[in-house]
C-alpha cells in the first residue's frame, strides 16, 4: 500500500499509526497492494477552508474525503494492468485539533476518535456513504469491524 501522510498542523499525532491504520482498512477491503491514498492533517482554519470549498459548509469539521473514483462498497479498485498507474483512491483530510475537542466532548479517547475518523474517511474513498439509514448501518458496521480488528472501538 502506498500511503502518503502530510502533517501540516501542530497537534501531536502518531503519523505512523495513521499510516498503519489506512493500510489495515485497505487490506480489509481487499484493495490491491499498490493502492494509493493521501492523508492530509490540517489545522482548523485550513479545514474550514476545505469544508467551504468542497462541501459548501462553514467552519471546521473532523474529516473530509475526496475520492478520485466512484467506487461501490465491497468492490475495491482493480490492480493496475499492463504497467498502468496504481489505483489512487483520493485524499482524506483530517483536523486533529477538531477531533481532539470532539473526543473530549464525547468522553472518548483521542486515539479511538482519530482512528474512527481515519477509517470513516478511507471507507468514503471506497464508496461507503451514510445518506440513508441502510447505508449508515452498513458503514457503521464496517467501521466497527475494522476498528475492532486493530484494537480500537467505535463509539
Amino acid at each position: 500500500m502506498n500511503i502518503f501522510v502530510a502533517d501540516e498542523q501542530s497537534e501531536p499525532v502518531d503519523v505512523a499509526a495513521i499510516r498503519d491504520l489506512v493500510a489495515a482498512v485497505l487490506r480489509a477491503e481487499g484493495c490491491p497492494p499498490q493502492t494509493e491514498v493521501s492523508v492530509i492533517l490540517v489545522g482548523d482554519e485550513e479545514m474550514a477552508g476545505y469544508n467551504r470549498r468542497f462541501l459548501d459548509r462553514s467552519g471546521p469539521t473532523d474529516v473530509i474525503s475526496l475520492p478520485i473514483e466512484e467506487l461501490r462498497p465491497g468492490q475495491p479498485p482493480s490492480a493496475a494492468s499492463n504497467g498502468g498507474p496504481p489505483p489512487m483512491l483520493g485524499d482524506v483530510i483530517l483536523s486533529p485539533a477538531y477531533i481532539r475537542r470532539q473526543a473530549d466532548e464525547l468522553g472518548e479517547t483521542f486515539e479511538d476518535e482519530i482512528a474512527l475518523m481515519v477509517v470513516h474517511g478511507v471507507l468514503h474513498l471506497l464508496g461507503y456513504e451514510h445518506d440513508s439509514a441502510e447505508e449508515a448501518e452498513m458503514m457503521e458496521k464496517r467501521e466497527a469491524e475494522i476498528l475492532h480488528s486493530v484494537g480500537r472501538r467505535r463509539r
